[in-house]
């Protein structure tokens, strides 16, 4: 499954220890995402439609109600780049 340049550009945040932090109002529904990478950085190109995408296709998920991390598949999915670590 190939996936866009701004999932890949997320997915490669999260890969190296960063993690979407996520604000919900009182009934459950999500206000705002914040996507911070390992370093405490906010890195922006994050919205509520591309959190569900890549959602949608399990390379993110929450535990216990912390932030969203990489899964597995998360990782089998993004391609390998120079700037890895």
């Amino acid at each position: 499954m190939d996936i866009s340049r701004a999932e890949q550009r997320i997915l490669h945040i999260l890969a190296q220890g960063g993690r979407i932090a996520v604000e919900k109002d009182e009934s459950g529904r999500i206000v705002a995402l914040t996507c911070i990478t390992r370093d405490g950085w906010y890195s922006p190109g994050l919205d509520l439609m591309l959190f569900r995408k890549i959602k949608r296709k399990r390379a993110i998920a929450s535990a216990n109600g912390g932030p969203y991390r990489i899964t597995r598949r998360g990782l089998q999915l993004v391609r390998a780049q120079p700037d890895n670590r």
